[in-house]
């Protein structure tokens, strides 16, 4: 006999609650001792040995020649606009993390929306092209959720335009297109490692590009402008990593396989717990993409209601998340300006944006915790 929910006044399924993005420390002690080793050495910042290791380690995973490790990933696109000189217009989809927007604009450049493939979540090309004009400069992508963009077919549109194409690959580290690992795609791809990443170094970002002269210029950049022997070429900020960060990194790194394949065990519970479930569809990587599952996206069905599952589970302590609702277009400062940020209807990422919801998963949560996570969502679904 099923449990009473907490909706209908029952106890809640969890003591504590389950979140989404909750931190992994997949090997504390070793992250611990190289923190200790950087006070030990008293070289916090600056370039020392572990930012350069670190990034070293990054280029090496993601097959590129260059890595310049940031203090978070939204300054670190900040500093890749403003190195690869984007003016005008560039082409994002609308269903991302309003970031990838904002860096666009602070930096004086138009995001201009586009809509989605709706089956993958990603930019369709299709649509990027009929927003291309003459003031466009480039196309941000971006990795939905860790599952690659259509790579092929961007590169493509940008070739034909003369565009330079960029990542924004936050979720993507450790997922692969055709068995080549996001990283290496476009100009240039910005990674994410903030504490809600999978693989974080408490908060941090990199650019990881095979171009000499971008990364040169970004890394001069990063470090207000200077290059070697501490002359200044150009306008700069400070968007250095600590060390503190890299020790925090390079272990998180090093463990990259185990915690893919955590979320994967987690992913794989999920699916089979929700099999069948009216009223839900659980998002499954495409065949010729490989993932590191580090979040578990559910689609949830007009019968059931996003917004009412989404209150249940909270009822029962899990915390899910929507993500992302609404899109970038719909948020401020864009919604005030459609016809500038948004020329065309964008039907596919408001449609996706009112279903999907983001349920916990990673090293915070066991295969236990996932099983009980589908019987309150089998539970709720029944009563639809």
């Amino acid at each position: 006999m099923s449990r009473k929910l907490a909706i209908d006044g029952g106890e809640p399924a969890f003591a504590e609650p389950l979140h989404v993005g909750r931190p992994n420390v997949p090997d504390e002690k070793r992250a611990l001792e190289r923190i200790k080793e950087a006070i030990d050495r008293r070289w916090l910042t600056a370039f020392g040995p572990f930012v350069k290791q670190f990034e070293r380690d990054l280029a090496d995973y993601a097959g590129v020649r260059h890595c310049i490790a940031t203090c978070n990933a939204s300054i670190a696109l900040q500093v890749l606009i403003r190195a690869a000189g984007l003016r005008g217009e560039v082409v994002m989809p609308s269903f991302t993390f309003i970031a990838t927007a904002h860096t666009l604009l602070w930096e004086g450049v138009t995001p201009v929306f586009c809509d989605i493939d709706e089956r993958t979540g990603n930019i369709d090309p299709a649509h990027a092209r009929k927003l291309i004009t003459e003031r466009t400069t480039g196309i941000m992508a971006v990795h939905l959720y860790g599952h690659p963009a259509p790579t092929e077919e961007l590169a493509d549109l940008a070739g034909e335009f003369g565009l330079r194409l960029f990542y924004d690959s936050a979720h993507a580290i450790g997922s692969a297109r055709f068995g080549r690992r996001v990283g290496g795609f476009g100009d240039a791809e910005v990674y994410s490692f903030h504490a809600t990443k999978f693989i974080n170094s408490f908060e941090g970002g990199a650019v990881v590009t095979d171009d000499d002269e971008l990364a040169e210029r970004v890394r001069s950049m990063h470090n207000y402008g200077r290059g070697e022997g501490e002359y200044v070429s150009s306008v700069g900020t400070n968007a250095k990593m600590t060390e503190i960060a890299a020790a925090m990194g390079i272990t998180s790194l090093e463990n990259i396989d185990h915690l893919i394949e955590v979320n994967r065990q987690r992913h794989e519970r999920y699916r089979a717990g929700l099999e069948g479930v009216p009223g839900v569809v659980l998002r499954c990587p495409s065949p010729e993409n490989d993932v590191n599952y580090q979040y578990v996206v559910l689609e949830v069905g007009p019968e059931i209601g996003r917004d009412r599952l989404v209150a249940a589970l909270r009822a029962e302590n899990v915390l899910a998340r929507t993500h992302f609702h609404p899109g970038c277009h719909r948020t401020e400062p864009y919604v005030r300006d459609p016809a500038r940020f948004a020329p065309l209807p964008l039907p596919h990422t408001e449609a996706l944006s009112d279903r999907v919801v983001l349920l916990p998963t990673g090293t915070g949560v066991s295969l236990t915790d996932v099983e009980q996570v589908c019987e309150i969502i089998r539970q709720i679904a029944a009563r639809a």
